[in-house]
């Protein structure tokens, strides 16, 4: 049950990636891991755990074993979720004040409709020393976007074609009201509005985390994709035992429903990055490095489809996971999922040994699906890589739902990937 909790704190506390970043920083700083800077020299040393982040969007935490690295077990998720991302505020039509938003990654439009929604992300302050970033998040229902009256669309239950130009941009307030730079002033400790230099803002569901069914056998929560992987993948870094030869890694890379292609995104170099000065602060050589990658074994975990029980024709009659029954193995065979046969052998194995049940995802044959951050990490990572994730509903949409214990079934199967003794004995065969 805290393991759950746990999760279900997270989800609420992601209100954006730089909330989701700064989370995961809380939580691995009470664990005894230190912060390191990009920008700065980094000594490091055998059996030590650290953290460094990028773009307060994207981190990355490692622990390092007390010989000398022979092989990497990484857990990868996002910080992101499609949103709404603010433009401009004080717009004025019909005596009310609205925010100009432009969407971020592929929702569910209607969902966003006819609920409470705040702000939240960050804004760059200017300081007597320079400037600063700081996080905000307005903690009250601070805007909505109203639907169009069915009298003045008679046709909206028949199928509705959104424009998010007209149809999705927030109402802030009525003419007069407090200034958006006000509120934003008073979020970020008090500065004088005329400091807030910019932002990067998105709107946010105020809907928390909430368990339904008769037993909370589900649960609901904005942003489960992909913030459920992320927050199960970590509890299992952090609870898992080391190993004298592998160096264990959490990721939480950003700008993945966008298509990955920033600094702090699966397409960037922030992984590379950081196991190349690793290598290289511990001694080691390139060679080292690409004998341990070789050696690595990675999981890219971001959710996948549940069959839905009113539309069980969208999914692949023989691949198609519930919610309850387990971790995924995400397969697809234009590689925009990872997963081989040989990693998905080796994951399979692993959660036999741990008692976790496993699931098999592929789409229809003539229904494409989405991709995920594995595949485009794969450009700067020659390691073996699996997709998983876990079973959902309403996947994009401002609320989704998933299982409660597929939660524990993540976090068992991470946790075991992690700790189980297994190495890499030549090129597809793997030794326990």
């Amino acid at each position: 049950m805290d393991e759950i909790q746990s999760v279900l704190d997270f989800l609420d506390a992601g209100v954006s990636p730089w909330h989701a970043a700064a989370e995961a920083c809380r939580r691995l700083e009470a664990a005894g891991f230190t912060r390191l800077e990009e920008s700065q020299p980094w000594e490091l040393s055998p059996g030590a755990r650290y953290y460094v982040t990028r773009n307060g969007s994207a981190v990355l935490a490692f622990r390092l074993p007390e010989e000398p690295i022979r092989a990497m077990r990484i857990a990868l998720s996002h910080s992101d979720a499609p949103t709404w991302r603010v433009k401009n505020a004080g717009v004025e039509k019909a005596g009310c004040i609205l925010l100009q938003t432009e969407g971020y990654g592929g929702m569910i439009m209607s969902s966003w409709l006819d609920r409470p929604l705040t702000v939240a992300g960050r804004v760059v302050v200017r300081t007597a020393e320079g400037i600063e970033t700081r996080l905000v998040c307005a903690d009250q229902d601070l805007l909505v976007i109203p639907s169009l009256a069915i009298h003045f669309d008679r046709g909206v239950n028949d199928g509705r074609k959104w424009d998010p130009q007209v149809d999705l941009q927030p109402i802030y307030g009525p003419m007069g009201c407090r200034a958006f730079a006000d509120l934003l002033a008073s979020e970020a400790g008090g500065c004088a509005p005329s400091d807030i230099l910019t932002w990067d803002l998105c709107l946010a569901p105020r809907q928390k985390a909430v368990r339904l069914g008769p037993a909370g056998e589900f649960f609901m929560s904005p942003r489960i994709d992909d913030l459920e992987c992320a927050a199960g993948t970590l509890a299992s870094f952090l609870e898992a035992g080391g190993d004298a030869r592998a160096a264990l890694v959490w990721g939480m890379l950003d700008n993945e429903e966008v298509g990955s292609s920033t600094r702090q995104g699966a397409q960037g170099t922030f992984l590379a990055d950081t196991l190349g000065r690793v290598f290289e602060s511990l001694g080691l050589t390139r060679a080292d490095f690409c004998r341990a990658q070789a050696a690595s074994f990675v999981l890219s975990a971001d959710n996948g489809h549940a069959v839905h029980p009113n539309h069980p024709e969208k999914s692949d009659p023989k691949n198609g996971p519930t919610m309850n029954n387990g971790v995924v193995i995400k397969e697809n065979a234009s590689q925009k999922y990872t997963t081989d046969a040989v990693t998905a052998a080796l994951f399979r194995e692993i959660c036999r040994r741990a008692g976790v049940p496993v699931q098999r995802f592929a789409n229809r044959a003539d229904l494409p699906g989405g991709s995920t951050l594995g595949n485009l990490q794969g450009h700067s990572l020659a390691a073996p890589m699996l997709d998983i994730g876990l079973a959902q509903l309403a996947m994009h949409s401002a609320v989704e739902t998933a299982g409660v214990e597929d939660i524990g079934y993540l976090i068992r199967a991470v946790r075991a990937f992690y700790q189980t003794p297994f190495a890499c004995a030549g090129d597809g065969v793997y030794r326990f």
